[in-house]
């Protein structure tokens, strides 16, 4: 314990080190913010005068608006929801609500509008994918609202999947495990989980920048030659220096996480938090969670993919001989998955983009976008649902980088 405290010191002595922490914990403030500063609303007041709402005015007006919308998403309350939209656009003679006069969207149709999501979806033409307009919907049909949602559901898969029964098997018993009826309480946005990523991933960038020299440093500098000629300058040394950046990570990871979740769930209400991701992403979204759950397991997974990341960056550094390397190579695996996921195709991209430390927090590839997503891997002729995947690997990745760092660290020879 003593030399794994001797090496948090030295590396908290370490300007650019809290330079890094305090960036990664200012950002994390802005972050949660920036969604809020996106939202506006606009109506028209009693005197004919067009108001313009932007920031917490915007959320807290549209969340007063809709608080009769509040609560479970049953087939009564959703049917009654796209009768109001018929009998609207049918007085205005329209066939859609952006053909509405002004002001009547937000004056007769915003008060219900969270219970229409997901109405075309369920719909869909099941050869196709194409969605119906609403006002094609007939009212009727919404009295089998989620037996619609299952159908969807296997028509999605189908289309998408064609050879692959096991996997609709496997994700329409998952979609039975959702608890239902959905719930929905308006004002949290998908544009709060995607700044969360974005934050996962700027911190994923900064505990890699401090644990890339942590042996190549001593490598290049020299001091690594005096050190392991002491009692415990090998294994118990580099066991030491990765527990110590591991620590730094860890804390920093899950700070961070906090921060966010509690400023981003403060701005738009904690009430949010119970909304059904069903609600927000697809309708037949996979898993049984609402957007609190998913503000933890995202937090969760995305501490995993960083300390995996952080792992890999201390092999990387314990087998290059100077900074700059480590730290290029570093980089390189970070936005590695974000290049996979653009150049290479179908399963190829998804197996990769699986096993990468750092995909579960990357810009187009993390596991929030594949939680919201329908993709499976073929693991022995198991589906695996790829969030699992994601998961599993980077437990399985972090032992093993920092074992091979701890080898590689001991081993070292000068030339």
């Amino acid at each position: 314990m003593r030399i794994i405290s001797l090496e948090l010191k030295k590396m908290m002595k370490v300007k650019y080190t809290w330079i890094m922490l305090v960036m990664a914990l200012l950002l994390s403030v802005l972050l949660a913010w920036i969604p809020m500063a996106y939202c506006y609303s606009s109506y028209t007041d009693a005197a004919g005068n067009e108001v313009s709402l932007t920031g917490r005015a915007s959320v807290a007006y549209e969340k007063q608006r809709q608080g009769d919308a509040a609560g479970a998403v049953t087939p009564e309350r959703v049917r009654a929801a796209v009768e109001a939209y018929h009998a609207c656009l049918n007085r205005y003679g329209v066939s859609e609500s952006y053909d509405l006069p002004e002001g009547v969207y937000q004056q007769e149709i915003l008060p219900y509008a969270p219970l229409l999501h997901g109405v075309k979806e369920m719909f869909a033409d099941p050869d196709t994918g194409m969605a119906p307009s609403i006002i094609e919907i007939e009212p009727e049909w919404i009295d089998s609202y989620y037996f619609a949602c299952e159908n969807r559901l296997a028509a999605l898969m189908k289309l998408e999947l064609p050879d692959s029964p096991a996997v609709w098997d496997r994700a329409a018993e998952m979609y039975r495990q959702v608890e239902k009826p959905f719930a929905v309480y308006p004002g949290l946005t998908s544009n709060v989980m995607d700044y969360q990523n974005i934050m996962g991933f700027l911190i994923l960038l900064f505990c890699v920048v401090i644990a890339a020299p942590v042996f190549s440093a001593g490598y290049q500098s020299g001091a690594d030659d005096i050190l392991r000629c002491t009692k415990h300058g090998r294994i118990r040394l580099g066991a030491a220096k990765t527990v110590a950046v591991m620590c730094i990570s860890t804390v920093t990871c899950v700070i961070c996480s906090l921060v966010y979740i509690l400023t981003a769930n403060s701005l738009f209400g904690w009430d949010c938090t119970k909304t059904s991701i069903q609600m927000v992403y697809s309708i037949v979204a996979l898993p049984d969670m609402n957007m609190g759950q998913l503000q933890g397991f995202f937090a969760f997974a995305s501490l995993l993919s960083i300390l995996a990341a952080v792992s890999l960056t201390l092999f990387l550094s314990s087998i290059f001989r100077n900074t700059a390397a480590s730290l290029s190579a570093a980089v390189v695996f970070c936005i590695m998955p974000v290049i996979v996921s653009m150049t290479v195709p179908g399963t190829v991209s998804t197996w990769i983009c699986s096993l990468l430390p750092a995909s579960g927090v990357s810009i187009q590839a993390s596991i929030l976008y594949a939680i919201t997503d329908f993709k499976f891997l073929n693991l022995a002729g198991i589906p695996v649902w790829t969030p699992y995947a994601m998961v599993g690997a980077n437990i399985l990745e972090i032992p093993l980088f920092l074992f091979l760092a701890v080898y590689f660290y001991s081993r070292h020879t000068v030339n």
